[in-house]
């Protein structure tokens, strides 16, 4: 017998962000997120990103055992202001019994048709800004920081339920070179010479923070076109800065402006964390600080995490610059390959950045949809 339980409480909520760790323990290969930063995300008090969106979380129970969880999510901003009227779901982690899955994803459509909406789609997070996708390849690979690890069966499952492929991400596995080619750095010195562009270099976080929000601001502009796109909001950019801003590595950050000191360019990456979230095993203490601390200073991997463009400086060659300054920062860290991290299949112009650095496809993960 299955049932489903509604997450009213706190002390449920955990219960729900700590499932996939019972789910997952013997897996080699699944990176377990922090379970307080998780708490958060879920959080109606927490997370503003509530001011535009709502969610339920729901756990299911085989013969009293936990066996599986989803959280429902309606995005307002989506519905209203972009015409789409869906239904994400998201947080889908499930036993292999087919039957679990069905009684979660019944519960999507329940939602989604009280709410007259036209199709349901996930696994996504609250926002384009967030996980997502079902993975259908590289199962025996590290998740990273901002992706889920799934089990093979999950997208099996979906398809025997009648859902279809609704949009792919691809991930690349990238060489480092020691030595960028003479033309390529004439090329970066002519781009930069060409527009009068200024790349800034930085020593410390703080002189990170004017440019934070300029970066989304190019997110905006960079990804507008995709199908997954959602504007990113204010609140969402102070909640992300949050977040996220105790994992960045300063030296590892490049901001290029023009001549009128505007951002038209920037890069994020960061040491790959997999390893170390891996053994803090979902906490910062006793030792998960130190794990992080240690991966972020001595790594032989990396992370693109953003990139951002603006459309008027696309193909003007501006990323020989960006890679050109992330080559001398490898070089200098000792980092001997990159990961990306997903970008959409039909994103070919994110996808040619990487064709000189001998890219090796090795994940892919799929949102799935299908009809109310």
């Amino acid at each position: 017998m299955i049932e489903l339980k509604k997450i009213t409480t706190k002390k449920e909520l955990k219960q729900f962000v700590k499932f996939p760790f019972k789910l997952y323990k013997d897996c080699k290969y699944w990176v377990p997120p922090l379970t307080k930063d998780e708490m958060e995300t879920l959080d109606i008090e927490n997370n503003p990103v509530f001011k535009n969106a709502e969610a339920s979380y729901y756990l299911a129970y085989k013969n009293g055992k936990a066996a599986g969880r989803i959280a429902v999510i309606i995005n307002h901003i989506e519905i209203n202001e972009l015409n789409k009227k869906k239904v994400r779901f998201g947080w889908l982690d499930m036993i292999d019994d087919i039957e679990v899955t069905k009684a979660l994803l019944n519960k999507v459509y329940e939602i989604g048709k009280a709410n007259n909406l036209e199709y349901a789609e996930g696994p996504v997070g609250f926002s384009n800004m967030e996980k997502a996708g079902i993975l259908t390849l590289g199962f025996e690979e590290l998740n990273t920081m901002i992706t889920w690890y799934h089990y093979p069966y999950y997208a099996e499952h979906l398809k025997k339920l009648g859902f279809v492929k609704q949009a792919t991400w691809v991930e690349f596995r990238l060489q480092n070179p020691a030595q960028t080619t003479d033309k390529v750095k004439k090329f970066a010195k002519l781009i930069k010479q060409r527009y009068s562009l200024e790349v800034l270099r930085f020593t410390n976080k703080k002189q990170i923070l004017p440019f934070v929000d300029d970066m989304f601001g190019l997110l905006n502009k960079t990804y507008n076109s995709l199908q997954t796109f959602v504007p990113i909001q204010q609140y969402q950019i102070n909640h992300y800065k949050e977040k996220y801003f105790n994992f960045i590595n300063p030296e590892y950050i490049t901001c290029i402006l023009d001549q009128d000191k505007k951002l038209i360019a920037f890069s994020i990456v960061m040491p790959s964390f997999s390893k170390a979230l891996k053994k803090a095993n979902g906490s910062l203490f006793p030792f998960g600080w130190y794990y992080l601390m240690k991966a972020q200073k001595k790594n032989d991997t990396a992370a693109f995490y953003l990139i951002g463009i603006d459309p008027e400086y696309q193909g003007k060659g501006v990323t020989a610059i960006i890679f050109e300054e992330m080559r001398e920062i490898f070089v200098r860290k000792g980092i001997k390959q990159t990961e990306t991290n997903p970008e959409l299949e039909e994103n070919v112009a994110v996808q040619q950045l990487w064709k000189s650095n001998g890219p090796v496809k090795h994940k892919e993960r799929c949102t799935f949809r299908i009809n109310l």
